[in-house]
């Protein structure tokens, strides 16, 4: 092998990989330009062609299709049109799956010919599990034995042990008849499956890489001209027909003018649409099982089954959240100082994003809701919240409801719902505003306009409640459990002055009892076999005794007292109460405390009370802790006490506090500073600011930038490879607060990193103010030297990063090329040095005698 590859060779090698590298580009750009040229510029004019509503667009669409105006715009509306028909296509397939395998509604299933069972007999229900009841009712005689009879309902029946014989020839029969139901139910099952491609065979055969075209092959333009196919057949079935179907209809009853009223002329439209569809569907199913067309009527009742469904999602993911939201603006509209004509002059300028805010805070506030219910059922005793659907409980499926529940049963929940959440907004937010106004007239409303001239700036506030202030509130756990321990609290209290503790929290005292009894009935049961007494099992096996007792698992009884309609009155009028006062507490408080803090920093200007009720909300986060720590000190006695406060006072002591003054100078202070300076050099000033205008920068802004970026820099490093920086950041996290090495933090992270920015910082400058005006430059040129020096900096950075990255690549190109020509090969010897020489012999020496 030579030194130094020759050049022809060093030529060749390049030539071979610039042709591989110029194939893989031309597969790869036609595989971009396939899925995100050509699929969504064809879903959207295919979409523009059929919603023109003219016949001359048809006959244009091929014309159309070439045409290269607004191709950009076309592509992304027509990626949202190609999600949207995936997420239907998607939709579709898995309610097919809840369909196939939770079953359909038992209106599907009436007047359907069943296959004949084992028996020779029609089966009339659907499921497997009665099939097997029915056809095990039919061998059974009419005087059942002792042996199928349940203990403890004939007391004339006595337990007889049945032969070994009979056993077994009964579990033949038994068996005999599960496998004949389950041939039966397969058969019904057939008929679910009205989908009649093999799908789990072509998903085996399939990857994501050669269903993209990534593996190189041509396969995928095939994929492509079918989704560009189910595309349009998903956008004729599931938009074009609703659509008309409904623009039709609000025409023929003279509601367009409303309709167009709404900004959402198309949504509410298509809305319209599916309902009349579902409307007309099941009025079909009824007809096609009138004259008996089993498939058609089988057809029609599954179409309806997925409008229905379709609806029911719209309602409750877009409908409610989007009343919760707009009755909760309503209900504080004095709290902002706002009126309904305000609102209304909003949603003309912008429909949509004033829409999209409301569902948003609806969301919220459902989601909070939920949360609360969730800790709630962690306190109060199971069956307490019987009317309100457990989110936990795994046998909840909303899908398979919406399937087999009817229609008025989902009108009549979602009627209860907006009842009771519009009920709590008002007992939360709209009573306490009118008290506060009449209490403390000067109180309301809150600040929540912008200004400009504020000493304090909008932008940094913000970051800091984003980055700072929610962050150490939500990500503690002490929150929900001081929230749990008051629901507890008031649960006790108000259980024992309106006597329904057993109700609130069930019978306690006595579920003990039961299962010390039941503990103690299992040990003398293993005394009595000579066994030794387990009480482990026996508290298990009361437990589940327990909660097995006097319903389903999930719900316990209690005791009912004397007048108990009466308590339960008593009771929600006493949780009204609380929650008022509760919210009286929250809407004050916080603010109060916040605007007391803030004026010692802002003075009398107006702060955003956004902010003013984050820093209340946090100092009394704060208050709450250390009380809290101490109430949790004093069981432990005086002692231990003095022992904790010891060590505190020695965390607090004036080396510590400045050591940790120190570190959070360097670490919160100067890093973040120089960071959002940087930051503002080199991008926010050159992109905002013209060449004739003077840049202004604000320090304590550019400090609220630099904890942004200073956390994300942070995050990704901890995610990314290990090196210097990483392993300093991974010990300091480690040490923590209470082990701080001032030494360790100032030498390996502080001087480092305020190097670097500060070198990153001054080297442009100096060069910019300090050697370009002594070159003898116009002024104009002086102006944009220091105004574009950061830039360009960067993007020298940048280049040398991509250079010394081409350059490892040539290496390893050099080696390769190397190998390829003069690599015989690489193979391990064994040797042995002996005298300079290769010892091969693979026996020992013979020694002849002498």
């Amino acid at each position: 092998m030579p030194s130094r590859l020759p050049i022809q060779d060093i030529c060749a090698g390049l030539i071979t990989s610039i042709g591989t590298a110029i194939r893989y580009w031309f597969h790869y750009t036609l595989v971009a330009f396939a899925w995100l040229g050509v699929v969504p510029l064809t879903a959207c004019r295919i979409y523009k062609c059929l919603f023109t509503g003219s016949v001359s667009s048809l006959l244009t669409l091929p014309l159309d299709m070439l045409s290269t105006e607004n191709l950009l715009a076309d592509c992304l509306q027509g990626c949202f049109v190609v999600t949207c028909t995936l997420c239907a296509f998607i939709s579709l397939v898995w309610l097919r799956e809840q369909i196939v395998h939770g079953g359909a509604p038992q209106w599907l299933e009436q007047n359907q010919p069943q296959p004949l069972n084992g028996l020779g007999q029609q089966n009339e229900a659907p499921g497997a599990v009665n099939v097997v009841a029915e056809n095990v009712a039919l061998e059974q005689p009419a005087n059942p034995p002792a042996d199928l009879a349940v203990v403890g309902e004939n007391p004339e029946i006595q337990e007889e042990p049945a032969d070994d014989e009979e056993e077994e020839e009964n579990d033949d029969e038994e068996d005999a008849v599960i496998e004949d139901a389950a041939d039966a139910n397969n058969g019904a099952q057939d008929d679910m499956n009205w989908n009649a491609l093999e799908w789990d065979r072509a998903a085996e055969e399939l990857t994501w890489e050669r269903m993209l075209g990534l593996d190189g092959s041509l396969v995928f333009l095939e994929h492509v001209f079918w989704v560009v196919s189910l595309n349009t057949l998903f956008i004729l079935v599931f938009a074009f027909c609703p659509y008309h179907i409904g623009h039709f209809s609000v025409v023929g009853l003279g509601f367009e003018d409303y309709v167009r009223a709404s900004h959402f002329e198309g949504l509410i439209t298509t809305i319209v649409g599916y309902v009349l569809l579902a409307v007309t569907l099941i009025l079909c199913h009824g007809l096609a099982a009138v004259v008996r067309f089993q498939r058609s009527r089988r057809l029609l009742g599954i179409c309806y089954i997925v409008v229905k469904v379709s609806l029911l999602v719209v309602v409750e993911i877009g409908v409610f959240p989007l009343i919760c939201g707009w009755w909760l603006d309503i209900c504080s509209l004095e709290m902002f100082d706002a009126t309904l004509k305000d609102r209304e002059l909003s949603f003309q300028s912008a429909p949509g994003t004033t829409m999209f805010l409301h569902w948003l805070v609806g969301m919220v506030y459902v989601f909070y809701f939920a949360s609360f219910i969730l800790l709630l059922r962690e306190v109060l005793r199971p069956g307490v919240l019987w009317f309100l659907r457990n989110l936990n409980d795994p046998d909840f499926n909303p899908v398979q409801e919406m399937i087999h529940l009817p229609i008025y049963r989902h009108l009549r929940r979602f009627i209860l719902s907006v009842i009771v959440f519009g009920s709590i907004v008002l007992l939360m937010l709209w009573l306490p505003i009118r008290i506060i106004k009449n209490m403390l007239p000067t109180f309301l409303p809150y600040n929540v306009m912008l200004y400009s001239d504020a000493p304090v700036s909008e932008l940094s506030l913000e970051l800091l409640l984003l980055q700072v202030v929610l962050p150490a509130l939500l990500e503690q756990g002490h929150t929900r459990q001081w929230l749990k321990g008051l629901v507890r609290a008031w649960t006790v209290t108000a259980g024992y002055l309106l006597d329904l503790h057993s109700y609130l929290l069930g019978d306690q005292e006595e579920n003990e009892n039961n299962v010390n009894q039941q503990a103690a009935n299992n040990n003398q049961h293993a005394r009595n076999n000579n066994a030794a007494p387990v009480v482990g099992e026996g508290l298990h096996a009361a437990h589940q005794a327990i909660l097995q007792q006097g319903g389903p698992v999930g719900f316990q009884p209690y005791r009912r007292p004397i007048k108990f309609p009466l308590r339960i009155f008593l009771l929600i009028i006493f949780m009204c109460i609380t929650l008022l006062i509760a919210s009286l507490i929250c809407l004050t408080l916080p603010v109060f405390a916040g605007r007391w803090l803030m004026s010692f920093w802002t003075g009398t200007a107006k702060i955003h009370e956004l902010y003013t009720a984050a820093c209340g909300l946090y100092v009394c986060w704060l208050t709450i802790r250390a009380v809290t720590v101490l109430v949790a000190w004093m069981p432990q006695g005086r002692r231990v006490i003095l022992l904790k406060v010891k060590e505190w006072s020695l965390m607090v002591s004036p080396p510590e506090i400045m050591k940790t003054l120190i570190v959070a100078i360097l670490l919160a202070g100067v890093v973040p500073l120089l960071l959002g300076l940087l930051f503002e050099l080199v991008i926010v000033a050159p992109l905002r600011v013209p060449l004739d205008q003077t840049p202004l920068f604000y320090p304590w802004q550019d400090w609220a930038l630099g904890v942004l970026h200073a956390k994300i820099i942070a995050a990704i490093t901890l995610m990314g490879p290990q090196w210097w920086l990483k392993t300093v950041i991974e010990q300091v996290y480690a040490n923590g607060i209470r082990n701080i090495d001032l030494h360790f933090i100032i030498r390996k992270l502080a001087a480092p990193v305020i190097s670097v920015l500060l070198l990153s910082l001054c080297i442009p400058y100096i060069i910019a103010a300090g050697i370009v005006p002594y070159i003898g430059v116009t002024p104009e040129m002086q102006n944009l030297v220091q105004r574009r020096i950061y830039p360009f900096l960067l993007m020298v950075v940048i280049l040398m990063g991509i250079l010394s990255f081409q350059i490892r690549q040539f290496k390893r190109l050099y080696e390769h090329i190397k190998n390829d020509k003069y690599l015989v090969g690489q193979r391990l010897v064994n040797y042995e040095r002996k005298s300079g020489k290769l010892s091969t012999s693979s026996h020992p020496p013979q020694t002849t005698p002498e």
